[in-house]
């Protein structure tokens, strides 16, 4: 196992940058999938309690059986073709934790006779950001609308009339606020919608497919787990079993941090 980042050819001043984002999680792995550097947001988004406790694991070690089989695909994709991994939106929470939205970049890295060695990732927490008053009304006009449609198809031209604007405005305005593509937006309040009717209810997993806007289950099932880490019918299980566990505990969904910080952010 490498002691330290510098057994990977890492820049010693990138990994510190790193260390100062405050809503990107950023880790470096060598061929064995071993974690050699981590930041901050990164330990707060898994279940050790410490840097030292991430170094040297995995993701199996680290994250709920779903999203550690997710990364390991992902990694070995990587590392098989020796292409990058760009703007791949995912679902990332931790045991107990919230669940939020994350855009995923991995670059293989090689050392300096050409030799792959390991793998960087940056996975980028989504949050509206600001911007003019036009471009905030014009989001918002689309979300609602998104909301209202989620069943019907919606092509980037059809996203552009909800928007009011052209499509190319449409594309940018969209990057600006939400970091996504509108295809990305789409998809993600689709996602959204099927996670709070399998919390929240009965419903036959084609009934939550058809109610979400997916073509039919077995995509539903597909995308999903994708975007997930795993299946609707496994996150159902889930998300009944914590409720159980919390209305046995009240005091377990209550916030621990004198910060107020939400658990796994």
């Amino acid at each position: 196992m490498p002691d330290n980042p510098t057994d990977l050819p890492l820049s010693p001043v990138m990994v510190a940058l790193m260390d100062e984002l405050a809503q990107t999680m950023f880790c470096a792995k060598d061929l064995a999938g071993r974690y050699v550097a981590v930041n901050r947001v990164f330990v707060m988004r898994t279940s050790a309690r410490s840097r030292r406790d991430v170094l040297g694991r995995t993701a199996a070690d680290l994250f709920v059986p779903q999203l550690a089989e997710r990364y390991a695909q992902q990694d070995a994709e990587v590392l098989r073709t020796g292409r990058p991994l760009r703007n791949e939106l995912e679902l990332i929470r931790r045991l107990g934790g919230t669940p939020g939205w994350f855009l995923t970049s991995k670059l293989p890295v090689h050392d300096d006779a050409g030799r792959l060695c390991g793998i960087v990732s940056v996975s980028q927490d989504l949050h509206e950001s600001d911007a003019d008053d036009a471009t905030m009304d014009s989001m918002a006009r689309l979300v609602a609308a998104v909301e209202e449609r989620l069943t019907e198809p919606l092509a980037a031209a059809d996203l552009a009339v909800l928007a009011g604007c052209s499509v190319d405005v449409l594309d940018r305005r969209v990057r600006r606020v939400f970091s996504l593509t509108p295809r990305q937006l789409v998809l993600r309040a689709r996602v959204d919608r099927a996670t709070a009717l399998l919390t929240g209810g009965d419903l036959p997993l084609a009934d939550v497919a058809a109610a979400a806007g997916f073509y039919d289950q077995p995509s539903f099932t597909r995308t999903f787990a994708r975007l997930t880490g795993e299946t609707p019918a496994s996150y159902r299980r889930r998300a009944r079993a914590r409720s159980r566990w919390d209305a046995r505990t009240p005091a377990a969904a209550a916030p621990t941090s004198r910060r107020g910080r939400a658990p796994g952010r």
